[in-house]
């Protein structure tokens, strides 16, 4: 799922795109991605882009009027940027929003369809679409600490948690947490005063860190390939290959529908964290450390 980084290089690339073109029509190629059925989409066509604002995971791009068109990519969602007229993508395409500077259109891999369009007016409305959570770089390292703890949860749990902070994912918090030398496991109780500054300074430093990376990639192209997963990453996606800082073997658990990466030697003190299935099914055979692992 595109993240912080990924949203920030998208918005950009749509402002410098669309900022004051008219949008002259919508097409939707399945009548499921649009959520809402007031306003319509006669009511927002003709009206000119006025500005552009993450809430979230969520793309907004704000019209005339007060209208909003509220895009959530979900996990395969991704926007394309083409000259004016292009057809919706026969497969992948779910709409396609028409400018006279060119056609943005919003597809989706996979057969989950779960990306979605939402069209609102109102800042009352709109608001109804945010998740709740801070932005990093609006909030101080006591602002962190009191918004990740107002409940005893696990790291990686409350970096994910939209409602706390906004716009870290899967793939960004693996990477804090390396960066952070922090168990994701860990729960929030338990860290002291030098975890807190590490894990505040690391949030802050991994997502400039990449959405510099990622700017620097489409250098003023329109985003493409967006993917949560990259050469340069240190643990995310890079199950047993070598960790950047001390060589071992990169680890995962894996719960749910997720996967969580992590190097049990810069972050957990060389132990290995149980596996909701395979730690349950082996129980006394789960390997403890990273020399039982060898063994």
């Amino acid at each position: 799922m595109p993240e912080f980084p990924d949203i920030t290089v998208y918005i950009e690339a749509l402002a410098e795109r669309l900022y004051g073109a008219v949008l002259q029509g919508i097409r939707l190629a399945s009548l499921f991605v649009l959520r809402t059925a007031v306003p319509e989409i006669d009511d927002v066509t003709g009206r000119r882009v006025v500005g552009f604002e993450r809430l979230g995971k969520r793309i907004v791009i704000s019209l005339e009027g007060d209208y909003h068109m509220v895009i959530h990519l979900m996990i395969a969602g991704r926007l394309k940027w083409y000259a004016a007229g292009r057809r919706i993508p026969g497969k992948l395409g779910l709409a396609a929003f028409d400018f006279e500077t060119g056609t943005l259109v919003l597809t989706e891999a996979g057969q989950k369809k779960r990306a979605a369009l939402h069209l609102v007016q109102g800042t009352d409305a709109l608001q109804a679409h945010h998740p709740g959570g801070l932005e990093v770089f609006d909030i101080d390292l006591p602002g962190f600490r009191e918004a990740l703890s107002r409940q005893n949860r696990t790291l990686k749990r409350a970096l994910t948690d939209q409602r706390i902070l906004s716009g870290i994912g899967n793939a960004y918090s693996d990477e804090i947490l390396h960066r952070a030398r922090l168990s994701p496991m860990r729960q929030i109780r338990y860290l002291d005063d030098d975890d807190w500054t590490r894990l505040f300074a690391a949030t802050r430093a991994t997502l400039t860190e990449w959405t510099n990376r990622l700017r620097a990639r489409t250098s003023g192209k329109f985003p493409e390939k967006v993917t949560a997963f990259h050469p340069e990453m240190a643990v995310h996606g890079k199950y047993k290959e070598p960790c950047p800082d001390c060589g071992r073997p990169v680890q995962r658990i894996r719960y749910a529908a997720n996967e969580c990466n992590y190097c049990a030697q810069c972050q957990n003190q060389g132990n290995l964290l149980g596996d909701r299935g395979m730690s349950r099914l082996l129980k006394k055979d789960w390997p403890k450390t990273l020399e039982e692992l060898d063994v």
